[in-house]
């Protein structure tokens, strides 16, 4: 038995930690705030709910695998309810509609009303993408890419899949059609990429989604997170809440400390971060030496974009809208190079909305509706001054959803209240207020990311977004294998 301790609460940590706990290991989380799920917060205003962070569950045998490790049934606990569609995708310039979901007749069916010459172009696409996530997601994700070697045995893989290439260029292989275009390459923008620099091997997302389908956890990811809470209480992992750390302290190749603002000190044999590495680099072992992979990544790395979030009721059911919209604006390629390249904040954007109350009548009260409204922007390397400015944006995006898909939202909306990339650079410590860490960059990716073991201090490991394989719940709890792996070789 080890003395093991992490380092934060969000899905890595807490995933981690149960692996750990499984191996016989003595385990103590710290969470900075007073709940677990970083990112995973849950905002109750009005007796509306709202889910802060992830809001769909995509690989749901790694949350059925977490309580298995524990001898345990998660369905015992918790319904994850498929979802149909998936999302709805708008198309603000022309009205058009389009479902992503499970029914790939019906699918095929719009794809022909809109470009019948896509339909093969789409199975083509979806054979190659199951292909990349074969070596993807079954071969890599867990995998521990610690030595450059590691990334030159799968190199050939690799360039013979042309990971090289976009996600957006990869579609486009296949698809013609403009509208289709987007709604098959938007998939990196869910883990902080732009489809037109992010590696195509993120378009094995699609074959994701099509193996295991997408779901949402009847009382949300919050009921979610809570769940998992009491299952590492049930088996002995000790919990301390509002332990913001201050400094790790090291001995020779050793990390042996944590001091906290509290006050308080823990030792450990071996300690796991969830902390963005970044942070671990600059603030936390900022007295200390680390090592030239690290200071590469502090230095020189791209950033995945900012995310200003709105969150209403609404007094009025929405009954046609989905549990997920996709609400596209007027441009595409030259929004994304706006945001992530320019760190301009246009007068056109895209909106990601949230819509609970579509599956989960809990989230609002009886006659009405939870919503959010996800919109990419600039992370804080723009100099945004987003206090000024957060009112008049908000404003604009929901006049966007009144004139299109929620007529009088305006006037039926309650309990308003927004996030901006400030907000997540305060409350999730997050460099540049990104929302995912470091861009899914191929030169980011795999040996390029921070090694799931640090390589000057051989007892101190990394899970979460900033590590491999990256951000997106699936990423985030395969980064626990990752450690675990290494740890129990």
């Amino acid at each position: 038995m080890k003395k093991i301790s992490v380092l934060g609460g969000g899905f890595g940590g807490i995933a981690a930690a149960i692996r750990m706990r499984a191996r016989g290991n003595e385990v103590t989380l710290f969470e900075r705030l007073g709940a677990l799920g970083g990112r995973a917060q849950v905002f109750e205003k009005g007796g509306y709910r709202h889910d802060a962070g992830p809001t769909v569950i995509t690989a749901p045998n790694l949350f059925y695998e977490l309580f298995e490790l524990l001898g345990e049934n998660l369905e015992d606990h918790l319904e994850f309810k498929p979802l149909d569609p998936w999302y709805r995708f708008y198309f603000s310039t022309d009205q058009l509609v389009f479902d992503y979901g499970p029914n790939q007749e019906k699918m095929l069916d719009q794809i022909k009303l809109l470009s019948p010459k896509d339909v093969d172009g789409y199975l083509n696409m979806l054979k190659a993408s199951k292909d990349i996530f074969a070596l993807g997601y079954e071969k890599l994700a867990s995998q521990p890419f610690g030595k450059l070697k590691t990334m030159l045995k799968y190199a050939p893989d690799i360039i013979r899949m042309r990971g090289y290439r976009s996600v957006y260029s990869f579609v486009s292989s296949y698809i013609k059609h403009p509208h289709l275009r987007q709604a098959f390459s938007i998939q990196p923008l869910l883990v902080g990429g732009n489809p037109f620099s992010t590696s195509s091997i993120y378009s094995l997302i699609h074959a994701l989604e099509q193996k295991w389908g997408i779901y949402f956890c009847m009382g949300g990811t919050g009921k979610l997170v809570d769940e998992l809470e009491k299952l590492m209480l049930r088996h002995d992992i000790t919990i301390n809440f509002h332990y913001d750390a201050e400094q790790i302290y090291v001995k020779d190749s050793q990390v042996i400390g944590i001091n906290f603002t509290n006050g308080k000190q823990a030792n450990f044999d071996k300690l796991i971060c969830n902390a963005d590495p970044i942070q671990i680099s600059s603030e936390l072992l900022g007295r200390e030496k680390i090592s030239l992979h690290n200071s590469f990544i502090k230095k020189f790395s791209k950033h995945s974009m900012g995310l200003f979030v709105i969150f209403f009721g609404s007094k009025v059911k929405y009954e046609n809208i989905a549990h997920h919209t996709i609400w596209m604006g007027p441009r595409y390629k030259e929004l994304l190079k706006d945001i992530f390249d320019d760190h301009k904040l246009a007068e056109d954007f895209s909106i990601y909305l949230h819509r609970p109350t579509c599956t989960d009548g809990s989230f609002a009260p009886p006659k009405g509706d939870s919503f959010y409204a996800l919109v990419p922007v600039p992370n804080l390397k723009g100099g945004h001054n987003w206090s000024d400015i957060k009112d008049e944006f908000t404003s604009e995006v929901m006049l966007a959803l009144d004139n299109t898909i929620l007529p009088g939202i305006n006037t039926n909306s309650e309990n308003v209240f927004s996030m901006t990339p400030i907000d997540f650079k305060e409350n999730y410590r997050t460099p540049h207020g990104s929302g995912f860490s470091i861009a899914p960059l191929l030169s980011q990716s795999a040996w390029f990311r921070t090694h799931n073991q640090d390589d000057l201090y051989d007892n101190l490991f990394y899970v979460g977004a900033g590590t491999h394989p990256g951000a997106g719940l699936p990423g985030v709890i395969n980064s626990a294998k990752v450690v675990e792996r290494i740890i129990y070789p």
